[in-house]
C-alpha cells in the first residue's frame, strides 16, 4: 500500500496527525529521508511553534529543497498551521523568509486581539474545493496561531474565519493545500478534510 510521507521535522504534532490518519484507514510513514518522501503519492507538512525555528530545522535536514522539488514535480501536499505558514513566501515571525511555494505573506494579528487564538473557530467556505467536500458551512475546527497567511492571489483562498479581522482558513493552490487549524484535533469535520485529501491523492 502506498503511505502518504509525514514530514518530520522536529516541530509537528505527528502521533497524533498519524493516529488520524490510521482511524481513516490510510497508511502514512513519519519521516525526514528525501528518498521516502520522493517515493511517496502525497505529502503533509505539520507543525507547531515558531517559522524562524521551523525553516531552521527544515533546512539543516535538506528539506526546504526536498519540498520545492516535489511540489515543482506537481505533488499533492498538506501544510497544517505552522506547516501552512512556511509554504508561503515570509513571515512577520521573526522576518523569516519561507519557502516561496506560495506567494504571499505571513502577518501578526492585530495588536488588541489575545493571540495566540487558541480554541474552536468557524471555518466559512469562500470557494468549492474538493478538500471541504461534506463539510458544512460554519463547521468549527481547532486553531492555535498567532499569525496568518495572506496569499497574493485572493483565487487561492478556500475557507475564511474571523479573529479580529477576516483571515484565510484554507487555502488551495494547485497541487498545494494548506489549512491553518489542526484537523487531527476537530474531531468528525477534521477527519473528514484529511480524508478529503487522502482522496485528491490518490484520485486518477
Amino acid at each position: 500500500m502506498s503511505r502518504l510521507a509525514v514530514i518530520d521535522y522536529g516541530l509537528g504534532n505527528l502521533e497524533s496527525l498519524q493516529g488520524a490518519l490510521s482511524r481513516l484507514g490510510h497508511a502514512s510513514l513519519v519521516t525526514e529521508a528525501p528518498e521516502e518522501i520522493g517515493a511517496a503519492p502525497g505529502i503533509i507538512l505539520p507543525g507547531v511553534g515558531a517559522a524562524g525555528a521551523a525553516m531552521r530545522a527544515l533546512r539543516s535536514r535538506g528539506l526546504d529543497r526536498v519540498l520545492r522539488q516535489e511540489a515543482g514535480r506537481g505533488k499533492p501536499l498538506l501544510g497544517i498551521c505552522l506547516g501552512m505558514q512556511v509554504l508561503f513566501s515570509h513571515s512577520e515571525e521573526g522576518d523569516t523568509p519561507c519557502l516561496g511555494l506560495i506567494p504571499g505573506r505571513v502577518r501578526r494579528f492585530s495588536p488588541g486581539k489575545k493571540v495566540p487564538q487558541i480554541g474552536w473557530n468557524r471555518v466559512e467556505p469562500a470557494a468549492a474545493h474538493p478538500l471541504l467536500d461534506g463539510v458544512a458551512p460554519g463547521s468549527y475546527f481547532y486553531f492555535l496561531n498567532s499569525y496568518y497567511c495572506v496569499p497574493e492571489d485572493p483565487a487561492c483562498v478556500t475557507g475564511v474565519s474571523e479573529y479580529g479581522e477576516t483571515f484565510c482558513s484554507v487555502l488551495a493552490h494547485g497541487p498545494l493545500c494548506a489549512v491553518q487549524f489542526h484537523p487531527e484535533r476537530s474531531g468528525t469535520d477534521g477527519l473528514r478534510l484529511l480524508d478529503n485529501f487522502v482522496k485528491m491523492v490518490f484520485s486518477p
